[in-house]
Protein backbone atom coordinates (compact mmCIF):
# COMPACT_ATOMS: atom_id res chain seq x y z
CA UNK A 1 0.00 0.00 0.00
CA UNK A 2 2.91 2.33 0.69
CA UNK A 3 4.13 1.62 -2.70
CA UNK A 4 1.22 2.65 -4.36
CA UNK A 5 1.07 5.69 -2.60
CA UNK A 6 4.83 6.62 -3.59
CA UNK A 7 3.86 5.58 -7.23
CA UNK A 8 1.11 7.51 -7.49
CA UNK A 9 2.81 10.66 -5.48
CA UNK A 10 6.03 10.22 -8.15
CA UNK A 11 3.64 10.18 -10.95
CA UNK A 12 1.75 13.50 -9.91
CA UNK A 13 5.42 15.17 -9.17
CA UNK A 14 5.99 13.95 -12.37
CA UNK A 15 3.08 15.46 -13.61
CA UNK A 16 3.78 18.98 -11.98
CA UNK A 17 6.79 19.27 -13.56
CA UNK A 18 5.57 18.48 -16.99
CA UNK A 19 2.94 21.21 -16.36
CA UNK A 20 5.38 23.70 -15.63
CA UNK A 21 7.64 23.01 -18.16
CA UNK A 22 4.38 23.89 -20.74
CA UNK A 23 3.55 27.00 -18.94
CA UNK A 24 7.13 28.20 -18.91
CA UNK A 25 7.57 27.78 -22.69
CA UNK A 26 3.92 29.79 -23.46
CA UNK A 27 4.99 32.37 -21.29
CA UNK A 28 8.33 32.33 -23.06
CA UNK A 29 6.66 32.54 -26.49
CA UNK A 30 3.79 35.48 -24.91
CA UNK A 31 6.78 37.94 -23.85
CA UNK A 32 8.81 37.02 -26.89
CA UNK A 33 9.94 40.58 -27.90
CA UNK A 34 9.53 39.87 -31.40
CA UNK A 35 6.35 38.05 -31.94
CA UNK A 36 4.32 38.34 -28.34
CA UNK A 37 2.59 40.88 -26.13
CA UNK A 38 6.70 42.26 -25.72
CA UNK A 39 6.76 43.01 -28.79
CA UNK A 40 3.39 44.48 -28.95
CA UNK A 41 4.37 46.50 -26.06
CA UNK A 42 7.70 47.46 -27.46
CA UNK A 43 5.96 48.90 -31.05
CA UNK A 44 3.09 50.63 -28.88
CA UNK A 45 6.36 52.54 -26.66
CA UNK A 46 8.10 53.37 -29.87
CA UNK A 47 4.76 55.11 -31.37
CA UNK A 48 4.44 56.61 -28.35
CA UNK A 49 8.03 58.29 -28.18
CA UNK A 50 7.16 59.37 -31.99
CA UNK A 51 3.73 61.13 -31.39
CA UNK A 52 5.26 62.79 -28.26
CA UNK A 53 8.26 63.93 -30.64
CA UNK A 54 5.32 65.03 -33.07
CA UNK A 55 3.45 66.92 -30.51
CA UNK A 56 6.54 68.65 -29.50
CA UNK A 57 6.58 70.19 -32.61
CA UNK A 58 3.57 70.86 -33.53
CA UNK A 59 3.17 72.91 -30.24
CA UNK A 60 6.25 74.74 -31.54
CA UNK A 61 5.03 75.71 -34.57
CA UNK A 62 2.02 76.60 -33.58
CA UNK A 63 3.26 79.15 -31.00
CA UNK A 64 5.12 80.43 -34.12
CA UNK A 65 1.88 80.70 -35.69
CA UNK A 66 0.57 82.44 -33.16
CA UNK A 67 2.84 84.60 -33.31
CA UNK A 68 2.54 85.43 -36.73
CA UNK A 69 -0.93 85.77 -36.70
CA UNK A 70 -0.42 88.18 -33.93
CA UNK A 71 1.39 90.31 -35.75
CA UNK A 72 -0.22 90.09 -38.83
CA UNK A 73 -3.33 90.83 -36.76
CA UNK A 74 -2.05 93.89 -35.33
CA UNK A 75 -1.06 95.10 -38.84
CA UNK A 76 -4.61 94.79 -40.52
CA UNK A 77 -5.76 96.45 -37.24
CA UNK A 78 -2.89 99.62 -37.86
CA UNK A 79 -4.12 99.46 -41.98
CA UNK A 80 -8.02 99.41 -40.88
CA UNK A 81 -6.58 103.04 -38.99
CA UNK A 82 -5.46 104.64 -41.54
CA UNK A 83 -7.62 103.74 -44.07
CA UNK A 84 -10.70 104.46 -41.55
CA UNK A 85 -8.47 108.03 -41.27
CA UNK A 86 -8.40 108.68 -45.26
CA UNK A 87 -12.21 107.55 -45.62
CA UNK A 88 -12.78 110.72 -42.83
CA UNK A 89 -11.05 113.05 -44.75
CA UNK A 90 -12.69 112.33 -48.04
CA UNK A 91 -15.72 113.80 -46.43
CA UNK A 92 -13.98 117.46 -46.34
CA UNK A 93 -12.98 117.35 -50.22
CA UNK A 94 -15.42 119.39 -52.18
CA UNK A 95 -17.36 117.38 -54.31
CA UNK A 96 -20.02 117.86 -57.74
CA UNK A 97 -23.45 119.24 -55.79
CA UNK A 98 -24.89 118.17 -59.37
CA UNK A 99 -26.52 114.74 -60.08
CA UNK A 100 -26.39 113.37 -62.93
CA UNK A 101 -29.39 114.11 -65.80
CA UNK A 102 -31.80 111.62 -65.94
CA UNK A 103 -32.96 110.23 -69.27
CA UNK A 104 -35.47 111.17 -70.99
CA UNK A 105 -38.31 108.66 -70.82
CA UNK A 106 -38.48 108.18 -66.80
CA UNK A 107 -36.67 105.16 -65.85
CA UNK A 108 -35.96 104.47 -62.22
CA UNK A 109 -35.31 106.90 -60.11
CA UNK A 110 -32.22 106.92 -58.21
CA UNK A 111 -30.89 108.44 -55.41
CA UNK A 112 -27.87 110.34 -54.50
CA UNK A 113 -25.78 110.98 -51.12
CA UNK A 114 -24.77 114.44 -50.40
CA UNK A 115 -21.39 114.86 -48.85
CA UNK A 116 -22.88 116.90 -46.41
CA UNK A 117 -25.58 114.20 -45.51
CA UNK A 118 -25.03 112.47 -42.20
CA UNK A 119 -25.73 108.98 -41.92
Amino acid sequence: MEFIADILLAAGALGAGFYCFVLSRRLSKFTDLENGVGGAVALLSAQVDDLTRTLDAAQVTAGESSATLETLTKRAEDAAKRLELMLASMHDLPGDETPPKQAAGGGEPMFFRHPGASR
